[in-house]
């Protein structure tokens, strides 16, 4: 039997030629097309959830005063809403939320043409998300909720009854809360009448879409390379790079 090549770096990774490189590739283009029909068909099924209808009236704090859920939509019909992770009185908000939040401008150029806006809400109070934000130059619309109880009505922050008595619900399911704040996102739609529904929300791993540099680093041999039980601790703010 041959002895099998390794690449530097890579442990027990095969260096093949180009024509067993071809023949595993396409082997792999039948699970990745398997793949790409399943996340369609999850996509419409995700479009096919019934919604419930908003009754509260979300009163929020952003940099030109104060501004209605309604208002966050900015003339369109659909609302994404990414729950950060920066509750009142922290020095910084998340790290790892920053690090989902570093891709959203760029998304913000096209989500727009297809009738659909996006912001971000945090529990902290406006005066102090305002200095963070600068200092991270991002451009998206951030508010606060921290007059209203949106974060606790979308299960994304939790009240000190909520950890002492472990009674804090988070991802659908009862879940041993150590921390106050989580992250998220949720959809909206806002028919002709005014009237606001939310669509679609997701928690945890369920984020994982948005982060557009893992999608990129999922591409490579050594992919997210993170230490097991440690996924992230690599990430810092982008200025502390």
């Amino acid at each position: 039997m041959p002895k099998i090549k390794t690449a530097r770096g890579i442990e027990n990774r095969k260096v093949v030629s180009q024509k067993e490189w071809v023949v595993a590739r396409k082997k792999l283009l039948v699970e990745e097309k398997k793949f790409s029909k399943l996340r369609d068909k999850m996509n419409l099924q995700r479009r096919k959830l019934p919604w419930v209808k908003i009754e509260k009236d979300y009163v929020f704090d952003g940099p030109t005063g104060k501004v209605t859920l309604s208002d966050l939509f900015d003339g369109k019909s659909q609302l994404i809403v990414y729950h950060f992770m920066f509750g009142p009185g922290w020095k910084d908000g998340c790290p790892h939320c920053s690090f989902w939040a570093d891709h959203y401008d760029s998304v913000n150029f096209h989500i727009g043409q297809r009738d659909t806006t996006f912001a971000v809400v945090s529990r902290a109070p406006w005066k102090e998300i305002a200095p963070f934000k600068k200092r991270m130059g991002w451009k998206f619309d951030w508010v606060s909720s921290s007059d209203t109880d949106f974060n606790f009505d979308f299960n994304v922050s939790f009240t000190p009854e909520q950890i002492k008595n472990r009674t804090a619900i988070y991802n659908f399911a009862p879940l041993d809360m150590d921390i106050d704040e989580r992250e998220g996102v949720s959809a909206f739609y806002k028919d002709k009448n005014g009237d606001i529904y939310r669509t679609y929300s997701s928690y945890a791993r369920g984020i994982d879409l948005m982060n557009t540099t893992y999608n990129f680093v999922d591409l490579t041999a050594k992919g997210r390379d993170e230490k097991p039980g440690a996924a992230q601790d690599w990430v810092r703010y982008k200025d502390e790079y």
